[in-house]
């Protein structure tokens, strides 16, 4: 059985979450004495565990009975907010990365993956925000420098993605169209459904167009819609004077020839 190995209240109640939304039963485990001891044990019996507490404690804790990566069950690792999930251990071989996606999704939160993904291509979305009538030379640069940051070109990025009330905007249209990406723009309500990824959150933002962040949030929506998977932040909002952009990532299944 999972079990779930929480060390404070704001930790708890994201357990006590987990559970309810888990198909599968989950043990909870809260701040279990002695901690290491009970930790090892549920590790050694080749539990699945979740961590709701810092990754640095879980490391310290389990690298004495640690073994390899075919026999060491999945270690999860989760801020006590639910905002990311870390597949710590096992990732391929033991599933990690994929249980990990599973948690993600149904938490809402961002996963964060740290290894190297076989059979898995990746796609990106480019979402942007940006001042009614933005000129479109302030826009390519923008988006130049956020792609030269995450060290992508042109044709890597699949979709433009924003906000359905830019579905107009010109500038945003034509940029799309010279770099032959997709321009694709998103409800308020669909978006409001990537809230809890967002790093940045803006008042002005929603009472403006309804979400607090129009730049990640559609990146987020058009890379999960590009793959049907959980999507991540490949690269957090940036901005200049008059727009605003972000890179989202996700995966695409490879099958291996035969």
């Amino acid at each position: 059985m999972t079990a779930i190995i929480v060390l404070t209240p704001a930790g708890l109640a994201l357990a006590e979450r987990l559970q309810v939304l888990s198909p599968t039963p989950m043990a909870l485990h809260y701040q279990p004495k002695p901690f290491q001891e009970t930790a090892q044990s549920l590790f050694q019996q080749g539990e699945p565990l979740i961590f709701i507490c810092a990754a640095g404690i879980v490391v310290r804790t389990l690298a004495p009975v640690l073994q390899d990566k075919y026999q060491d069950p999945p270690v999860l690792v989760l801020d006590e907010g639910g905002r990311y999930v870390i597949p710590l251990l096992s990732g391929h071989e033991g599933g990690a990365n994929e249980w990990g996606r599973q948690i993600a999704e149904r938490l809402n939160a961002q996963l964060v993956l740290t290894t190297a993904q076989p059979y898995l291509e990746p796609v990106y979305a480019l979402g942007m925000g940006c001042e009614r009538h933005c000129p479109l030379e302030t826009l390519e640069e923008l988006a130049d420098q956020c792609l030269a940051q995450m060290g992508l070109i042109s044709s890597q990025i699949q979709t433009l993605a924003s906000i359905d009330i830019k579905a107009d905007e010109a500038g945003l249209i034509e940029l799309a169209r010279r770099r032959g990406w997709m321009y694709q723009t998103w409800s308020p309500t669909h978006l409001s459904a990537f809230e809890g990824q967002l790093t940045q959150k803006s008042d002005i933002v929603f009472r403006e167009t309804g979400v607090y962040g129009v730049a990640e949030a559609a990146a987020l929506a058009s890379a999960a819609q590009l793959s049907g998977a959980p999507a991540e932040l490949a690269l957090p909002k940036h901005k200049n004077r008059r727009a605003t952009c972000a890179v989202a990532r996700s995966y695409l299944s490879r099958k291996t020839e035969t």
